[in-house]
């Protein structure tokens, strides 16, 4: 069977299209929480784009290399479009996430291998554990920024200011670093 008359064809499109966008709907909230003065948050989650970035990278050289020249595809999919909060946003995230990881690509894998196509299905494989851990990293900043819990810690751990290096040991992050005066959307964001 010709790849592009396959269900893995269409997943993998479909796929690459979706990590563009889940790349770009994270680097606004990304945005949201720099202009709400949440700088190490929001460095967290560009890293978390530059993820998706990647993923659909790969995606786009597994399309292209078993596809060859297919200059267009029709891709009839879903597509979220969340707004609101930071809190909201990264709820949304969360769920994102976890269909990606526990439900999509896994069962994309499925079908790739069952279709034959190894590389394909163990780039889905991987990239499903990715995004799962992308969805624990969520929640815990969703759950941590909603308890105004994100530079509280229910044991000392060391809080480094990302502007000058100033670091504690500490419950909670100094509110103000007391060496550059940054504020406490500075401090990095201590992950469990």
């Amino acid at each position: 069977m010709e790849f592009n008359q396959t269900k893995t064809f269409k997943n993998l499109a479909a796929s690459f299209a979706s990590e563009c966008q889940a790349g770009m709907r994270y680097q606004m909230i990304a945005q949201l929480a720099l202009t709400q003065g949440y700088q190490t948050l929001n460095t967290q989650i560009k890293l978390i784009s530059k993820n998706e970035t990647a993923h659909a990278t790969r995606f786009f050289d597994l399309f292209t290399a078993h596809n060859g020249n297919m200059k267009s595809v029709p891709v009839n999919a879903g597509y979220p479009f969340e707004s609101g909060t930071i809190e909201e946003m990264l709820g949304f995230a969360v769920e994102s996430e976890r269909n990606e990881g526990e439900l999509i690509y896994p069962e994309f894998a499925e079908t790739a291998f069952e279709e034959g196509f190894e590389d394909i299905g163990t780039a889905f494989k991987l990239t499903a554990e990715v995004e799962r851990h992308h969805k624990e990293i969520f929640e815990y900043l969703r759950d941590a920024f909603k308890n105004s819990s994100l530079f509280k810690s229910s044991k000392p751990v060391t809080y480094v200011c990302s502007k000058c290096g100033h670091n504690t040991t500490a419950k909670e992050a100094f509110r103000i670093c007391p060496l550059c005066k940054a504020s406490q959307g500075f401090v990095n964001i201590v992950l469990p």
